[in-house]
């Protein structure tokens, strides 16, 4: 599964100009926006689908996180980190991080508080419609400002790589 994300994030990445800056804090993808009128046949789309905005996707992961956190017996949202289980509650989603991968991929960065009083920095991946988003990965980014791991891209590949 990780294999078929880093694919289509290296085809994705192929196709968008070259980043001056190769190590960030979060992928940086193109934002695709509904301004932005496309010639007729420029960029064929099957069946009519509609292009995804980052609300949809701001909206997928705030009901991720809401379905999840209610399935629960504490009500916290729940992940695993170094072998431990993070209660946390949702703080903020970074709107601003929101990216649509391609192929029905997207990546959402949120600020989750837990039960231990730490700020957590969770980046999630999910694949699916807008109505309909899986979440496929989650890892903790960042403990209280910290961060775990960077993003570099190489070669049109964003990899995580570590921070010492």
């Amino acid at each position: 599964m990780i294999t078929r994300l880093i694919i289509a994030v290296s085809v994705a990445l192929f196709f968008t100009p070259a980043l001056p800056v190769l190590a960030q804090e979060h992928p940086e993808h193109p934002k695709k926006t509904a301004e932005q009128p496309k010639k007729e046949g420029e960029h064929p789309k099957k069946g009519g689908e509609k292009e995804v905005t980052m609300a949809q996707i701001s909206a997928g992961i705030k009901k991720h996180i809401a379905s999840e956190t209610k399935k629960s017996t504490d009500k916290k949202f729940h992940v695993s980190h170094e072998g431990n289980d993070l209660a946390l509650d949702l703080i903020k989603v970074h709107d601003d991080r929101l990216s649509s991968l391609g192929g029905g991929k997207y990546f959402a960065c949120v600020d989750m508080k837990g039960a231990d009083g730490k700020t957590y920095d969770i980046d999630f991946f999910m694949l699916g419609k807008p109505d309909n988003m899986k979440v496929t990965e989650t890892s903790v980014h960042k403990i209280d400002g910290k961060p775990l791991y960077n993003w570099k891209e190489e070669g049109g590949v964003w990899k995580k790589v570590s921070t010492s």
